[in-house]
């Protein structure tokens, strides 16, 4: 049995670029090449977790489509347990074209595609008690999420004993903590950016972001700032972690590579220390090639990086 489930959002995504600028309109820039990968929080995470030598599954849904087998060869070739996506007839698999512009930050193109047919009720219980850890990837871009039985899930890991990590995509828009509040309580690990964590607490600094998720109930808060590093904040203490400097080709896949290395702490019981660098030198690794996962470190990589680059973590009370 695995030790770690992936469930959330799979998506087939089409890197353009990097380009100088975007084309005038009217105007063709030729390119070498047009990747087209595995992606989507749920997939990236579980691809990076078995780079890492971590046994994972990841469920999901897809369409009956060329884009769905662009995941299902990336899962095998990775040796993702995939016999839990599921195939939907009403829907195509979501699909994510992204253009790199050079020093600009990524544009996006999006279809939600069968992303929306996935619910709750997809996880089998028998499955996710055999789990040690539990992560969910994408929470408020999946329509099909019941929040009551989204919090009847993330109880029943409790009782399990299952760790549960969950990062989210907030739509444009969204602010506040309704739907997200109640569940805090029963997230060992909630993982949102610096701009997710301002929408859904109205704060800009991260200390202040800290907070307002504890008052709300969070127990274990990481915060990713980008090229700023990280912040974590836990029991009445806060740390504060830089993040390394890598030759960025594309920065798409460092988040999720981020939340792998998170979780694969959690596996070996490292404290929050540790955690910080460990997933800081997993994620900045995904910037160095087009895609998410591409170029992600293995366990020993990133091991052998953290000898030789030290990174200072500050802890003060908070």
């Amino acid at each position: 049995m695995p030790d770690v489930g992936c469930a959330g959002i799979l998506v087939e995504d089409t890197f353009c670029g990097p380009l100088p600028a975007l084309p005038p309109a009217g105007q063709l820039h030729a390119l070498d090449d047009l990747p087209v990968r595995a992606g989507g929080c749920a997939a990236n995470v579980a691809i990076d977790l078995a780079k890492q030598g971590v046994s994972v599954d990841v469920v999901g849904c897809v369409g009956r489509d060329g884009s769905a087998e662009t995941l299902f060869k990336a899962f095998n070739r990775h040796d993702v347990g995939c016999s839990l996506v599921e195939r939907v007839e009403q829907y195509p698999t979501s699909r994510t074209i992204v253009l790199l512009i050079e020093n600009q930050d990524r544009r996006y193109l999006h279809t939600f595609g069968a992303n929306h047919a996935f619910s709750i009720d997809r996880i089998s219980p028998q499955w996710l008690e055999s789990l040690k850890v539990f992560y969910l990837g994408g929470l408020f871009v999946m329509p099909g999420i019941d929040f009551a039985k989204l919090k009847a899930l993330l109880q029943f890991c409790r009782e399990a004993e299952v760790k549960t990590v969950v990062d989210v995509v907030v739509p444009q828009g969204m602010t506040g903590m309704a739907q997200l509040a109640p569940l805090l309580p029963y997230i060992d690990v909630f993982l949102p950016n610096d701009d997710e964590a301002r929408a859904f607490t109205g704060f800009a600094d991260p200390h202040d972001q800290l907070s307002a998720l504890k008052d709300a109930g969070a127990n274990t808060v990481i915060i990713t700032r980008g090229p700023h590093g990280s912040v974590a904040g836990r029991d009445g203490k806060m740390w504060s972690c830089g993040a390394y400097r890598m030759a960025v080709v594309d920065p798409s896949g460092s988040g999720d590579a981020f939340t792998s290395g998170v979780i694969r702490s959690l596996l070996e019981g490292w404290d929050l220390q540790q955690t910080l660098r460990y997933a800081s030198a997993v994620g900045a690794s995904a910037t160095r090639a087009a895609g998410t996962t591409d170029s992600v470190f293995s366990a020993e990589e990133a091991d052998t990086f953290l000898g030789t680059h030290p990174l200072p973590v500050t802890s003060e009370e908070h």
